[in-house]
């Protein structure tokens, strides 16, 4: 018998999978044999002596101590692909969300409604406010063709938009199940310079961090829409905040807020980052330095993996992220 204990709630789906005959699930055995994860961070997670084996729920294994797994044994899977449909609706959302100020406005009205305001007579005089662009024949940025990425791809067009598509590492196989109007470009710059709407599907490692900062905001067009439902760290909060102030982001997506744009409007499912106000600096922002154009390593991961492929597409990546 086999002792699983789950560190996040894991679905019943998923669960029944296991034969109870062999596998006895539940969050507070001490001593598992395995563990399913979703986003609980266990890289200060001391590991039972008789753990064998991590499984997320989820592609990236960013919050998982790979090299220290590798070192003790422990075998590590993920699920590439498994949730690239709920994420590419979330992305659809996202995008329309951004466009329509949907969190501004449904805040509006909530603050109307709880002041005791006539919300159906202000709202023809305040609703101008919360215009914004439609969708219909704007250019769309897809940094990463994995599962998700592709996805996405092909629901935008299937909404009338233009499609350019980043991935330096997309495999053969790949490039051909992409819909033949997804417009590939083999150098970040010509995404960033013509995309009025960017989202990222790449995994979080050394060399992805920051992979939007301030030279890659400084190339983008005015008023670009940017979402990443994908990792924490692939934005530069530091460069963004500054882009935002100055209107050269319209809006930033993401469901990893952080304490820095806390002020901004926000929806508790996908928050949205409007232009916080202006505020008094003490000190210059803080930019990074100049990096060549952005490379991604092909190194696969120490420790066995369900995911031969990942999310970039046909390539292992670290961690199979």
């Amino acid at each position: 018998m086999f002792r699983i204990k789950t560190l996040n709630k894991i679905s019943s789906i998923g669960l029944a999978q296991l034969n109870k005959s062999r596998f006895v699930v539940d969050d507070e055995t001490q001593n598992p044999d395995g563990i399913l994860v979703r986003s609980a961070k266990m890289h200060d997670y001391e590991f039972p002596t008789a753990l064998r084996a991590i499984a997320r729920a989820g592609a990236g294994t960013n919050n998982i101590p790979i090299e220290r797994c590798s070192e003790a044994g422990i075998v590590v899977f993920n699920t590439p692909g498994a949730n690239a449909n709920a994420v590419k609706e979330e992305v659809i959302f996202a995008m329309l969300a951004a466009s329509r100020h949907m969190f501004a406005a449904n805040k509006w009205v909530q603050q109307e409604a709880a002041a005791g305001g006539d919300v159906l007579t202000t709202m023809e005089k305040a609703k101008s406010q919360f215009a914004g662009p439609e969708i219909l024949g704007k250019t769309l940025g897809i940094i990463g063709l994995g599962a998700i990425g592709a996805k996405v791809a092909d629901a935008a067009l299937a909404l009338g938009m233009d499609v350019i598509g980043y991935d330096p590492y997309l495999s053969v196989p790949a490039a051909l199940a992409l819909h033949r109007e997804v417009k590939v470009v083999t150098n970040l710059d010509d995404l960033l310079k013509n995309a009025d709407y960017i989202t990222l599907h790449i995994p979080l490692n050394d060399s992805t961090r920051n992979t939007i900062g301030a030279e890659e905001l400084a190339k983008m067009k005015g008023s670009v829409r940017i979402i990443n439902l994908a990792r924490n760290g692939l934005v530069d909060i530091d460069a963004l905040i500054p882009a935002l102030e100055s209107g050269r982001v319209a809006a930033y997506v993401t469901d990893f807020p952080e304490n820095e744009v806390a002020d901004a409007p926000a929806s508790s499912a996908c928050p949205t980052w409007a232009p916080p106000p202006r505020r008094a600096r003490t000190t210059a922002p803080s930019w990074p330095p100049r990096r060549s154009r952005i490379t991604w390593p092909t190194a696969t991961s120490p420790t066995p993996s369900t995911c031969p492929t990942s999310a970039w597409s046909g390539r292992a990546w670290p961690g199979c992220a």
